[in-house]
């Protein structure tokens, strides 16, 4: 329970140290210092054991997962929370579960079940109600960072689904660190001819450093070892918690606002993919049986 919350305070954090650092650095050089710390610092752990020769023997799958699993997504939610708040692209992260069984639907042909469905619609309403007074596409609007959350979301599916078909056996720590090595490296070109002309502040270094140690590398440590613990169904328990924390860092730090619209498509979209997960179940109606005399 302490791992699974600590996980979800350190995730809801990474959207408060994007909105932080996120204007001094810009999208992608930030990210590249995210991947990039959290693998010099996970590279050590994989090496203590025969890990390093996963690295070379999955080199284009996990090259694959660094795309849509790191590199994509987290410029994607980095350039969205220039415009938008933590805790709003926080909420909008929780929809994740929906896109990976809707992508397992598309690419695999795995069979939606009925409280699937059911849940798929509710997880969209929720993002309609959050994106209401915000889904407009004209300067400085709001659609075009929704646009980016809900892509990152839908990448994070199709990571997961490949990850599943392609990686299954390959230790989790394996595909942590390979994934955040291959985005650190595809990323780089486009970080250096981006670099920030002027030097980011020490508060600006700090969130950066933070997100890649704190919310990056430990923060899969935690993952990884609660998927052993309790397995992948329970530790999934996590996604319902990232946005109370989301909105809580920034409310309580950068002084962001929590709306209505927040909190109800928070509400909304947590009970869709509450459902979607079999988390929450429709009540089963019993035949009545006949009394028998």
């Amino acid at each position: 329970m302490i791992d699974l919350v600590l996980l979800a305070a350190l995730w809801g954090a990474s959207f408060l140290f994007m909105r932080v650092a996120g204007p001094a650095f810009g999208p992608i050089p930030m990210i590249e210092l995210r991947v990039g710390i959290a693998a010099l610092v996970l590279l050590p752990v994989l090496a203590l054991g025969e890990g390093l020769t996963y690295l070379r023997r999955y080199l284009a799958p996990l090259s694959f997962v660094g795309l849509t699993n790191s590199a994509l997504p987290f410029v994607l939610y980095a350039w969205a929370t220039l415009s938008v708040s933590g805790g709003f692209a926080s909420i909008v992260n929780a929809t994740s579960p929906l896109w990976a069984a809707l992508v397992a639907f598309v690419w695999f042909r795995e069979r939606l079940s009925a409280a699937m469905i059911g849940g798929m619609t509710l997880g969209l309403l929720g993002v309609i109600v959050l994106a209401w007074d915000k889904a407009t596409f004209s300067a400085g609007g709001g659609g075009w960072p929704m646009l980016a959350c809900l892509g990152a979301t839908l990448s994070y599916g199709v990571a997961a689904n490949f990850t599943k078909r392609f990686l299954t056996g390959v230790p989790a720590l394996a595909i942590a660190t390979g994934s955040q090595l291959s985005a650190a490296l595809m990323l780089l070109p486009a970080a250096v001819a981006t670099w920030p002309v002027d030097l980011p502040s020490a508060t600006a270094w700090l969130a950066v450093i933070l997100l890649a140690i704190g919310s990056t590398a430990l923060a899969y440590f935690l993952y990884f070892r609660l998927i052993a613990s309790v397995g992948p169904a329970r530790a999934i328990a996590v996604t319902f918690l990232i946005p109370a924390f989301g909105m809580m860092w920034g409310w309580l730090l950068i002084d962001e606002q929590i709306t209505m619209s927040m909190v109800t498509g928070c509400i909304v979209i947590l009970l869709g993919t509450a459902i979607s997960t079999g988390v929450m179940r429709w009540p089963r109606r019993h035949a009545v049986q006949p009394v028998r005399k």
